[in-house]
Order: structure tokens, then sequence, then C-alpha cells
């Protein structure tokens, strides 16, 4: 515990038989809970971590939790409803089973996935665990060993002691990260980095594809998180769901680590075109989401009227070009046409920009 306050960590496992035993001997002490969620492995994963749970339930002596009940009356009918909700979410999650006979009981749980599912849906059962059994911070670790257990700490103490709804670790500010991170990466993580600052609202944030997060049950209650994206645009599609509910945000940072012994499952070149596909969608839906059905806001109607107008104006300009390269002189009519829809369109979009940055100054804390 930190602060009187319950910490669990998520660590989603597929196939990391060499690492995973060394992830939970170097948990810190402070953390409550250590859920495992094996996504389906084939290798020994499942068998090490099982060895760890009998060493575990010997030694913990659990603090009581679990879902208050509410008392029906008249004024809690929200209420009653929305624990009927969480209640019934498991039902949207790939089947899983949890190992332990009683989960209650240990530090260390392990829910198997049935079927491999992808990293983004693990942690999402992890999370679901965690909300149930209302723990106060929940933190995401890879499996992997990719993140330094001594920076924990740093990560969950701005959810704990200063009620931030979600913080990131950050490698790209580190001083060592272009010559650490893999020059392939490095370029891959600024480019998805910068698409998702457009994407999510939050301007600030850089190192989007780092798994290293801290949440609290506030946030974890505020968006749908069955909804989670199953693969490795996880953390962006996170930091919009995150943004829609206004919920707060903090980087702190971490050092990067590589050449521990992981191997990585991700090729930048797979997942970068579905990320940005992903990021694409969930820009409007941030837009009709947020500025249009929770609160209208002017920048709805420019970002809107800056993508119409800059459409109008490409049959414009194709036709230019085409006149142009062929030594056809171009109807001033037709130039006008062009000036005139993608000026407009262009300052209504910075405006925009503006107005979307000016807004979300209020979630960094």
């Amino acid at each position: 515990m930190l602060n009187n306050k319950t910490i669990a960590v998520v660590v989603p496992a597929y196939n990391e038989e060499k690492q995973i035993g060394q992830v939970i001997e170097t948990m810190p002490d402070f953390v409550d809970r250590i859920i495992i969620v094996n996504d389906a492995s084939t290798d020994r994963t499942q068998e090490i971590i099982i060895s760890h749970i009998d060493e575990d339930q010997a030694n913990y002596f659990n603090k009581e939790i679990g879902n208050k009940k509410i008392v029906p009356n008249k004024y809690n009918e929200a209420e009653i409803w929305l624990n009927q909700q969480e209640k019934d979410e498991i039902k949207h999650f790939m089947p899983s089973e949890i190992y332990n006979n009683k989960p209650e009981n240990g530090r260390l749980i392990l829910i198997n996935n049935l079927k491999n599912s992808g990293v983004g849906a693990g942690i999402a059962r992890g999370y679901k665990w965690c909300k149930d059994n209302r723990i106060d911070c929940t933190a995401v670790m890879a499996g992997d060993g990719q993140m330094d257990p001594d920076e924990l700490e740093s990560i969950c103490k701005p959810v704990i002691n200063e009620n931030v709804d979600y913080v990131k670790g950050n490698r790209l500010i580190h001083r060592s990260a272009k010559y650490i991170i893999p020059k392939g990466r490095y370029f891959g993580n600024s480019l998805l980095s910068i698409m998702t600052k457009i994407a999510s609202g939050y301007w600030r944030v850089s190192d989007t594809q780092t798994g290293y997060t801290a949440i609290s049950l506030d946030a974890l209650k505020s968006i749908d998180i069955h909804k989670i994206y199953r693969n490795y645009g996880m953390p962006n599609d996170m930091l919009v769901k995150l943004n829609i509910t206004s919920c707060s945000i903090r980087e702190v940072p971490i050092k990067p680590v590589y050449r521990v012994g992981e191997q990585s499952k991700m090729k930048i070149r797979k997942v970068m075109p579905g990320i940005a596909w992903l990021l694409f969608r969930s820009f409007f839906r941030r837009l009709w989401r947020k500025y249009f059905l929770r609160n209208f806001h002017p920048l709805f109607i420019l970002y809107h009227t800056a993508f119409f107008l800059l459409l109008i104006s490409t049959p414009y300009l194709i036709k230019i070009l085409k006149l142009t390269f062929s030594g056809t002189p171009a109807n001033p009519v037709t130039v006008l046409a062009f000036i005139f829809s993608f000026l407009f369109g262009f300052q209504s979009l910075l405006f925009a920009m503006w107005m979307d940055i000016q807004d979300n100054e209020r979630l960094y804390v």
C-alpha cells in the first residue's frame, strides 16, 4: 500500500517464460496485488506463474476488498443501475478463467484467457478485476521485463497523493532515449505520438506507446474498459477514451529498457497502419462525444468546417494542376474558388486546433 491506498499491477503476458519469473520476483513490496493475465501462452509461462502462486499464497495476508452493497432507496436508482452494469460487463470480455481457488486470499492472481486476444484485451481484463475489487491505483507493467520496478512508485504516487487520474511514463524525454531506443522504434514512436496528440486532445503527451502507466479507480469507472482496443494500439485508444471523460493526466520520465532478454512481438511496420486508422476514427469519435453530445463547443463547428472546405478545395487544385501541366491557362473563377476554400479551410483548422489545445490545458496536472 501507499498512503493507505491499495495498489495493483496488471501484467499482460504471452509466451514470457524467460522473463515472467523476474517480473514477479522484483515487484516492489508496496504492491498489494499482482494480476497476471496469461493470454493463452503456448510455452511455460503459466507453469512458472503457478509456481510463484504456491509460494505466495502461504505468506500473504489479505485486506478485505470487494464491491459495496447498495441498499435500494428512492434516490439511488442510478447507482443500482451502474452497479448491475458493472456486474454484467464481464460478458463483453473474451472468455477467461481465474486460476486461484481463493483469489481474495492471494497477492498473485492468475487469469487465463482461453483464447489469444491481444495485449490490449489482456490489460482490459486485468483492469476489470481491479475495478470490481475497488483497487485505488492500478498500474500496468509488461511481462517481458522492459519496465524498471524501481520506477513504479514514481508512476503511482501522483494517483495516490495528488488525485491525478492517469499517469504514464515517458522514455522519449530521457537523455539516453536516442541512443538506447532502436532507431526504427524511436521514429515510429515519435510519429504515432504526433498522431495521438491530435486524436486524443492531450497535446502535450509524447511516447504514447509506453505501457508503463497507472490509473485511478474513478478513471477506470469513467470509461468502458471492455471496449479498449485489443491490440498494440491500446495505449493510444486509452488516451482518447480518457480525454472524452476529461480525465487529468501527467507524464513522468522513465528510462528506456532494452536488451534484457525480451523478445518483442510488435512489428512497427505491421501495426502502424492499424493504429493510424484507429486514431483517425478516434479523432472524430472524440469530437462528437466530447464537443457535441457531452458539452457543445465551437471547435466542433470549426473542425468540421475546415474539413468541408479543404475537401471542396481538392478538386479545384487537381483541375488547376492539370491545366498548368498541359499549358492551358486556368479559369480565374476556378483559381479564386480554390484560394477561397483552401485559405478559409486552413484558417478554420488552425483556430480549431488552437481552441482544442486551450480547452485541454486544464487536464495537465
